[in-house]
C-alpha cells in the first residue's frame, strides 16, 4: 500500500525458475507491494513450483505466447490503484519501487531507463552498442510522437496507474504481442494524452538466458524491427 493506494506487480515468465522466487520475495519486502501478479507464459523448468511457494498470484497465459501477450494479461489481472511491471529475472532491483512510486504522486505513467551508465552493474547485458541501440532508438520514438525525453524503449519496468490504464486496454488488441510491445506501449500512452517521466533504474546481471536479448545481434534485430512499428503508429488514429 502506498498512500491508501493498492499496489500490483506484474511478472510475466518463460525462462526464470531459478531468479522468480527471489524477485517475487524481493517485490514483498519492501513492505508496498500489496499484489503479485505472475503471468505464466509457458514457463519451463520448475517455475510454477518456485512461484508457488510464495505469496504471488499465478495467471496462466499458454495460448497466447509472447512477451507482450503475457504483459498484457498481467496487467489485466491486476487488481492495484498502481500496477508496476518488472522482469523475472534478477536484472530489476525491488528497492526501485520507491522511486517508482514517489513520482506517481505526480505523473500518471512512469517508466524506467537502464541506458544511465553509473546505474548499470558490472555483469549486465548493456554494452555501448545495446544502450546506443536502446537510446537511438528511444529518440526516435521520442522525436515521431512528440514524446517527452525517453532513452530507453526495451526497460520493462514501467509504472501505470488504474485510470490510465483502463484508456490503454482497448488498445491492446493492435499488439503482435511479441517483443516490440515495450516501445508500442510507450506509444499508446503518448497517444492517449499521457505525459509520462522516465526515470533511471539499476540494472543487474541477468539470472540465466534470455530469449530476446542476451547477445548485440539480437538486441540489435529486435531493435530494427520495431522501427516500422514506430513510424506505423504515425500515422494511425486511435
Amino acid at each position: 500500500m502506498y498512500k491508501g493506494k493498492k499496489v500490483s506487480i506484474v511478472i510475466p515468465t518463460y525462462n526464470e525458475a531459478e531468479s522468480i522466487r527471489g524477485v517475487i520475495e524481493g517485490f514483498f519486502s519492501t513492505g508496498l507491494v500489496d499484489e503479485v501478479v505472475v503471468v505464466n507464459n509457458n514457463a519451463r523448468g520448475n517455475t510454477s513450483d518456485e512461484v508457488s511457494k510464495t505469496k504471488a498470484r499465478m495467471v496462466m497465459e499458454t495460448k497466447n505466447q509472447g512477451y507482450g501477450h503475457a504483459l498484457m494479461r498481467g496487467l489485466k489481472e491486476a487488481t492495484g490503484d498502481l500496477i508496476v511491471m518488472t522482469e523475472a529475472d534478477g536484472t530489476h532491483d525491488p528497492k526501485d519501487l520507491h522511486k517508482f512510486l514517489l513520482y506517481s504522486d505526480d505523473f500518471e505513467v512512469v517508466f524506467g531507463t537502464r541506458t544511465s551508465r553509473a546505474a548499470i552493474w558490472s555483469g549486465a547485458f548493456m554494452p555501448f552498442s545495446v544502450r546506443f541501440g536502446n537510446w537511438a532508438v528511444a529518440k526516435f520514438l521520442e522525436v515521431l510522437h512528440n514524446g517527452p525525453t525517453l532513452t530507453d524503449v526495451g526497460c520493462t519496468y514501467k509504472l501505470i496507474t488504474k485510470e490510465a490504464l483502463e484508456k490503454i486496454i482497448p488498445l491492446f488488441p493492435l499488439s503482435e504481442g511479441g517483443g516490440k510491445w515495450s516501445p508500442e506501449f510507450m506509444i499508446w500512452t503518448l497517444k492517449k494524452g499521457f505525459v509520462p517521466i522516465e526515470i533511471p533504474i539499476m540494472y543487474k546481471p541477468r539470472v540465466g538466458e534470455s530469449m530476446y536479448t542476451g547477445s548485440v545481434w539480437r538486441a540489435a534485430k529486435l531493435g530494427f524491427k520495431m522501427i516500422p512499428m514506430i513510424i506505423k503508429y504515425k500515422f494511425m488514429k486511435i
